[in-house]
Parts: C-alpha cells; structure tokens; sequence
C-alpha cells in the first residue's frame, strides 16, 4: 500500500491579493479532495534576501529560507501557481528556489531536497496569455534541478475578472481543470 502523498502548493507571488495565491488555494483544495495531504504556504511569509554567496558564507543561509528549505524536504510534490512578470516567472519564486537549492553542510548534496519530486505548474496573469509565457521557462527551469513537470498545465487568462467573491474561478470548466491537475499530481505520487 502507497503511502498518503505529500504535496506543498504556493503561488510564485508576494502581493497580499496575489491571483495566483488564489489559483494556488484551488489547486491545493484539488489535491486534498485527490487524497493528498496538502500544505498550503505564502511567499511572503517567507522573507528572504536576494541569493547572495558571500552572504551565505558570511551569515549562513537566512532563517527564512532554512524553515522553507524543511517544508520543501517534508513533501514529495509540488503545485506552482506562477504569475508572469514581463514574460517571465518572477524574483520571489526564482529566488526562493534558489536558497532551497542550496546545501546546509558539506556533505549535503546540491539539490536533494528538490531531486525527485514532481510538479504541476498553473498560471493566472491579466493578459490574454494567462501567463502562459512564464510557465515556458518554469518547465525548463524545474526539470534542470531534478523535479519532473506533469505534462498538462493550466493558465487563466484576465484574471481580474477570472475569480469571484469566494476567490473561485467563475468559470466552472477552469475551476475543473486546475483541480483535476492538482488530482493528475497526486495520482502520479500515489
């Protein structure tokens, strides 16, 4: 019997009213109903400077990005909601993969937290794109450190107008198929 999959869902987004913290929250909700057991996190709580190497040797990796660094190691997948800024993905997410990336001791291998696991990436942008542009350079990006990507991926265009009050996506066929992405992830690790 396989064991209850262990998925960590966030949006690549500091803003407080991030759209894809919302798509987030939706994929996270496909997961648990998928049977995964899901956690839930904000960048932003996570505060971290710039990946700076002579700040690491000097200091150590900040304790922000060490807390990160455990809640990646305690799960064998991952849901990116990816916003697209000026066509790519942005500062926070890259920065923050790359601080996790990092080994803590010498005899840590680089990358073992993120070797092995897999991912389904999603994107809400206001353009028409639905960030689609940035989700083709989070692919690559992701499958270069070891994390296999789930082919299908899901991007909301006009995400002004995509989610209502309760932060769903007013279309019911995009609400559907973040989640049956989310459910594609966890079939793949059960």
């Amino acid at each position: 019997m396989m064991s209850t999959p262990r998925i960590l869902v966030f949006g690549g987004s500091l803003r407080a009213g991030s759209y894809n913290q919302k798509l987030a929250t939706i994929a996270a909700a496909g997961a648990r109903e998928a049977g995964a057991e899901v956690t839930l996190i904000a960048l932003r709580d996570f505060r971290i400077p710039l990946f700076d190497e002579d700040l690491e040797t000097e200091e150590g990796m900040p304790e922000n990005a060490r807390k990160l660094k455990a809640i990646f190691a305690e799960h064998d997948g991952l849901i990116i909601a990816s916003p697209e800024y000026n066509s790519t993905i942005t500062a926070a997410l890259k920065n923050s993969i790359d601080w996790v990336s990092r080994a803590n001791t010498p005899d840590e291998e680089p990358l073992s937290v993120l070797k092995g696991k897999s991912a389904a990436i999603l994107s809400a942008s206001p353009s028409g794109y639905g960030g689609a542009r940035s989700l083709t350079q989070l692919r690559p990006f992701l499958e270069n450190i070891h994390i296999s990507v789930l082919p299908d991926q899901v991007s909301v265009p006009k995400a002004y107008e995509a989610f209502d009050a309760d932060g769903n996506l007013a279309d019911a066929a995009q609400q559907a198929a973040v989640k049956a992405l989310a459910a594609a992830l966890v079939a793949k690790l059960s």
